[in-house]
């Protein structure tokens, strides 16, 4: 005997999927037109059962496995925020792709504390499982890089009291937050270090208006000091910008693949002009096949040019940059190497280095191992914070060594774009 399914249970089946659509849509992570998608495709997948399946037997296995594949496949991968759904054992039952790469999230069956070691999220699925409703709270998660997460968590029936599911889904809010943070920042360093040279000019100002409105080689020696300051301020507002950029940005990881000999290059060409000034040369040595990196060409070239301009602004006189590329490893905590690959890329100057004392705070923001020095050279003091946070982004690493009276040594590593040569170095 033949009979057509019975609605009820195509929207029984469903029903997950549904759930799922009107959560995101409470949690505002899906506008109307979304909405309205994905329901359409749900109502299409219904008709598509009912039709292919006419037969009571045949259609028993269906059933049984129509929630899960809409639900842990193709819904789930065409939703733009992690998503995650458990059992009532805490298990993983599914994941999409934002979960996978942003959270790291993987393996099937595993507790989800092996993944997501947050006690706000686990706490808050162990109380919906224990019958709790729903509940959302805001969570930063610190690594590889510090970002900050809405999640929503929720029960979604799926079949029977032994089948039962809680779906995750977290909304990224780390833009806005560093946003709000970047202008907070910015206002208050623009503050801070545009006084002294506001200062300077608005006296150098009033004494050209005054006693020195008819003192022509006063007139020439202060205008030259206010374009010195000028210089300096437009300067800083510059380095500014740059960082509060990079740091709205840290959380995402660039995928592009980079050749760093071509950048490298480049730079170099650039302080040519300035090295030969001081009678310095600019040496690369980058080894065939060893240049390819992951990363984001405009602020890897960003990176070398702080590094280089800093190698010749502190260099002697007469002496040699040397720029090395040697494949590296990233590997965490583990000095015998086996991570990922990597290219190290090393700056070298003969200046006259930097004391112990100071290397573990050169790159905070405004920190002048020398603070006179740097200001009659026209540092602002946050080239190698620009550094630091473009190579945290580029999930790489900075390392520093510095002798008193031989130089410096700034080595940036970053993960390799592509298979590289045998693991030397372990980071």
């Amino acid at each position: 005997m033949r009979k057509v399914w019975p609605a009820r249970e195509v929207a029984g089946g469903l029903l997950p999927a549904a759930l799922i659509v009107a959560l995101l849509a409470t949690a505002g992570h899906l506008d109307g037109v979304a909405v309205g998608t994905l329901l359409a495709v749900l109502g299409v997948a219904a008709f598509w059962l009912v039709r292919r399946w006419r037969s009571a037997e045949a259609l028993k296995p269906a059933v049984q496995q129509a929630p899960p594949t809409l639900v842990t496949q193709e819904f789930l991968e065409a939703v733009p925020d992690p998503l995650i759904v458990v059992n009532d054992a805490r298990e993983v039952m599914a994941v999409n792709a934002p979960a996978r790469e942003v959270l790291g999230i993987g393996g099937l069956g595993r507790d989800l504390a092996m993944s997501l070691r947050h006690p706000e999220v686990l706490a808050a699925v162990d109380a919906i499982a224990a019958g709790a409703p729903a509940i959302s709270a805001e969570i930063t998660l610190p690594v590889p890089v510090a970002r900050t997460f809405t999640f929503h968590a929720a029960r979604v029936p799926a079949g029977g009291p032994a089948d039962r599911r809680i779906v995750l889904v977290l909304h990224d809010e780390t833009r806005a937050k560093r946003a709000e943070q970047t202008q907070s920042d910015f206002v208050a360093n623009a503050s801070h270090e545009l006084r002294s040279p506001l200062s300077a000019l608005i006296g150098l100002i009033e004494t050209l208006r005054g006693p020195a409105a008819d003192d022509a080689a006063a007139r020439e020696r202060f205008l030259s000091i206010m374009h010195t300051e000028s210089g300096r301020m437009a300067r800083l507002v510059d380095d500014l910008m740059s960082l509060s950029r990079v740091e709205i940005n840290e959380h995402v990881a660039p995928r592009d693949a980079v050749e760093i000999e071509e950048v490298l290059a480049a730079v170099a060409a650039t302080l040519s002009v300035r090295a030969a000034g001081k009678d310095m040369t600019i040496a690369v040595a980058c080894p065939p096949g060893l240049s390819r990196v992951r990363g984001d060409a405009d602020q890897l070239t960003q990176v070398f040019h702080n590094l280089l301009d800093n190698a010749v602004k502190y260099g002697r006189p007469g002496t040699a940059v040397e720029v090395a590329v040697a494949p590296a490893s990233l590997s965490a905590g583990n000095p015998s190497g086996g991570g990922t690959a990597a290219v190290a890329i090393s700056v070298r100057d003969r200046g006259e280095g930097i004391a112990a004392i100071h290397l573990p705070r050169i790159t905070e923001r405004f920190y002048r191992a020398d603070e006179g020095r740097s200001r009659r050279l026209g540092g602002t003091g946050l080239g190698l914070a620009i550094v630091k946070h473009i190579v945290n982004r580029h999930r790489g690493r900075l390392l520093v060594e510095s002798t008193k009276g031989e130089g410096s040594t700034f080595t940036v590593v970053l993960p390799a774009a592509a298979d590289e040569p045998q693991v030397k170095i372990a980071v």
